[in-house]
């Protein structure tokens, strides 16, 4: 059913995307899903805190969730080989730990980008910060 990176969708398989979204997109999410199922008990139980979190919070396109949930069973994969502890990886603010990450990726970006023109934008309301920051920031 799944065709080569070079060969056309048939029109089946274009409607099916259409409804249920990228297949590929589904295939990657079930790897990264085999692969968390085999870290040790407590990061499974912290990358699936963090996921639940994500869901919420992360990206909601297909693609770039995927990308970010790949880096963090690398992530969680590397900390587990090494030994590092669950508090090593997050520190002591875990939703610090979870925004740095999320800020890496395109969506992340984004939401960064606006926080820092709704803060500016509020302190500019205010009379407190005159000084034009860059609007990319």
């Amino acid at each position: 059913m799944v065709t080569g990176s070079n060969e056309p969708k048939s029109r089946y398989l274009q409607y099916l995307e259409v409804v249920t979204g990228s297949l590929e997109d589904k295939r990657r999410y079930r790897q990264y899903k085999a692969r968390i199922k085999q870290l040790p008990e407590n990061y499974r139980t912290a990358v699936e805190a963090l996921e639940r979190y994500l869901m919420h919070f992360g990206p909601a396109d297909g693609a770039g969730a995927m990308a970010m949930y790949e880096d963090l069973a690398d992530l969680f994969e590397q900390s587990a080989a090494d030994g590092t502890p669950i508090r090593g990886i997050f520190g002591e603010d875990p939703v610090e730990f979870v925004e740095a990450f999320v800020a890496n990726y395109p969506i992340g970006q984004y939401r960064t980008r606006e926080r820092n023109r709704f803060t500016g934008a509020i302190e500019r309301a205010a009379g407190e910060n005159t000084a034009r920051k860059d609007r990319t920031d």
